[in-house]
C-alpha cells in the first residue's frame, strides 16, 4: 500500500482505455441544459451515471430538486470518521448547447472522437471530464488503500450552464449537510496544456446594457447632419470615458483599491506566455503598471461585447435614432458589484451624458471570491501536485472567468481550490470542444497523489 501505488491504479484506468470508455458514455448523453427539450437526460445523467458510481465508491446518495433549479442535484456522502476532515467535490453534469451542425466533418458533440491526438465531444472538458477524473481518483486510492482517510462529499448540479439557478439556495438550505473543511473541485482551463494548475476562486461578472434613444426614425444625413445629436457617437464618447484607448479603467469604484503583495506574489510565477490559439498577448493592453497575469487575475477588465446603431448590414445615409451597446465588468474581490452602475451613473453625468441610459441585463451577477494564496492548504495542494507530476504548480489566486465560487466560499463558508483538467484553446462553449488526452492522464495521476495524501498527512484544519 503507497501513494505511488495508487497513482499508478490511476494512470492504468486511463492507459487500459477504461477512462475512454466512461467519459464516451457519458458524453453520449445530451445533457444540454439550455435545452427544454434536453430535460429528462439531465436527471438520467445523474440516475444512470452518477448514482452507481458513487454506491460503488461507498457513497450514499440522493438526487434533490430546488424551487429555483432548472435541474437537479445530487448530493453523495460517505462518512469514515466524524473526527476526521471532509472534502466537499463538485461538479456539473449539464453542458451547454451541442451546435451540432457547426462541429468540423466527422466530429459530433455527442459522440467522443479521437482527431489528430485529441478527444472531441461535448462535456469532455466541461464538465464531464472533470469531474469524472476526480472520481476515478478517488476510486484509485479507495482500491489501494481500503478507505479515503477522510470523509468525502460531493454536490453534482445540471444547470450551472444557465448560472446555477437556486445553487446558492440550495446551499444555504442544506448547509449542515454540505458542510467541509474545504472544496476541491475541477473546471475551467490551466494556465497552459502542460502545467499542471490551481486557482483558488473567481472573477465576478456583471452585464449592463448602455443606450441613447435620441428620437424616433432616421433623419437625413445630408439635410439634418450638423443640426442633430447622432447617438452613436454620444455612445461611443460615454464608453471612452469608462475605458480608455488602452483598455484602463476610467471608473475607480470598477477596480480595487490595490493588488495584494500574496497575489502579485504567486503570479510572478504564472506567467500568460500566448492566446488560446497561440496569437500574442498584447501587452500594451490594460491596466498600466501590471503584467499580464495581474491584469487577469488580479484586476477587472471592462468589454464592449456589442454594439448597435443604424443599420449595420445595410447602411443608409441617415443619423440612427437609436444607439445600443452591452457591456461586461469582470471583476476581483473589492470590488462592490452593486455600486458599479450607481458609479457609471455619476460619471457620465459629470461629463454631461445624462442622456445615456443604464440597466443591468437579466444574467445573475457572479459575485468575486478568492482564498488567501497564503491559507496552508494552497501551500498543501501545490506541493502535492507537484510531487506526483515533477513540474511547478502554477497558483492563480482566482480564475480570470466566473464561477458559482461564493456557494461554497461565502454561503457555506469553505476553503475552495480549483484544479483545472483543461486548458485554454479546449474550444469550450464553442463547436469542437475537445481535452488533450496528456492532460486526463496527468489529472488523474495528480488527483490520486492529492487525495492519497489528504488521508495520510492533512493539513491543519
Amino acid at each position: 500500500m503507497s501513494r505511488e501505488a495508487a497513482v499508478k491504479r490511476a494512470t492504468d484506468h486511463f492507459d487500459q482505455g477504461t477512462f475512454r470508455e466512461v467519459l464516451a458514455r457519458r458524453v453520449a448523453m445530451p445533457t444540454e441544459s439550455q435545452n427544454p427539450d434536453r430535460a429528462d437526460s439531465l436527471g438520467a445523467y445523474l440516475e444512470e451515471e452518477m448514482v452507481p458510481e458513487l454506491t460503488a465508491l461507498g457513497f450514499t446518495t440522493e438526487i434533490m430538486t430546488h424551487e429555483k433549479a432548472n435541474g437537479p442535484f445530487l448530493v453523495a456522502e460517505r462518512i469514515e470518521d466524524p473526527a476526521l476532515p471532509t472534502i466537499l467535490g463538485y461538479g456539473h453534469g449539464d453542458v451547454i448547447r451541442g451546435l451540432d451542425d457547426m462541429w468540423d466533418e466527422g466530429l459530433s458533440p455527442w459522440r467522443l472522437t479521437e482527431k489528430d491526438g485529441l478527444w472531441y465531444g461535448r462535456g469532455v472538458v466541461d464538465n464531464k471530464g472533470q469531474h469524472s477524473i476526480n472520481l476515478a481518483a478517488l476510486k484509485a486510492v479507495l482500491d489501494e488503500r481500503g478507505s479515503l482517510g477522510f470523509n468525502a462529499k460531493y454536490l453534482i448540479e445540471m444547470g450551472e450552464e444557465v448560472g446555477s439557478p437556486g445553487l446558492r439556495e440550495f446551499c444555504r438550505d442544506h448547509a449542515e449537510r454540505l458542510k467541509a473543511d474545504a472544496l476541491i473541485g475541477s473546471d475551467g482551463p490551466r494556465l497552459s496544456a502542460g502545467r499542471p494548475t490551481l486557482f483558488l476562486g473567481s472573477r465576478g461578472g456583471v452585464n449592463f446594457d448602455m443606450w441613447i434613444d435620441a428620437r424616433e426614425g432616421g433623419r437625413h444625413s445630408g439635410n439634418w447632419g450638423g443640426l442633430l445629436s447622432n447617438p452613436a457617437i454620444q455612445l461611443a464618447h460615454a464608453i471612452s470615458i469608462l475605458v480608455g484607448p488602452t483598455g484602463q479603467i476610467r471608473v475607480p469604484e470598477m477596480v480595487p483599491p490595490e493588488l495584494p503583495a500574496s497575489v502579485r506574489r504567486v503570479l510572478k510565477d504564472a506567467d500568460i506566455m500566448e492566446g488560446p490559439e497561440g496569437e500574442e498577448i498584447e501587452t500594451w493592453w490594460g491596466e498600466p503598471g501590471l503584467t499580464p497575469s495581474e491584469r487577469v487575475f488580479g484586476w477587472s477588465s471592462l468589454e464592449v461585447l456589442a454594439y448597435e446603431a443604424g443599420t449595420p448590414k445595410t447602411p443608409v445615409n441617415a443619423i440612427p435614432p437609436r444607439a445600443w451597446a452591452r457591456l461586461q465588468l469582470r471583476f476581483v474581490v473589492d470590488v462592490d458589484p452593486f455600486a458599479v452602475l450607481p458609479a457609471i451613473r455619476r460619471h457620465l453625468d459629470r461629463h454631461g451624458l445624462t442622456n445615456v441610459r443604464l440597466e443591468l441585463t437579466r444574467e445573475a451577477i457572479f459575485q468575486a471570491t478568492r482564498l488567501d494564496p497564503d491559507d496552508p492548504w494552497v501551500g498543501y495542494t501545490s506541493a502535492s501536485m507537484a510531487k506526483t507530476t515533477g513540474k511547478p504548480t502554477a497558483i492563480l489566486p482566482n480564475l480570470g472567468g466566473s464561477l458559482p465560487n461564493d456557494a461554497f466560499s461565502e454561503i457555506l463558508g469553505m476553503r475552495t481550490i480549483w484544479v483545472p483538467h483543461s486548458y485554454p484553446g479546449c474550444s469550450q462553449h464553442a463547436p469542437n470542444e475537445h481535452l488533450p488526452p496528456a492532460i486526463a492522464r496527468e489529472g488523474l495521476a495528480l488527483m490520486a497523489g492529492l487525495y492519497y495524501d489528504l488521508g495520510e498527512n492533512p493539513p491543519a484544519r
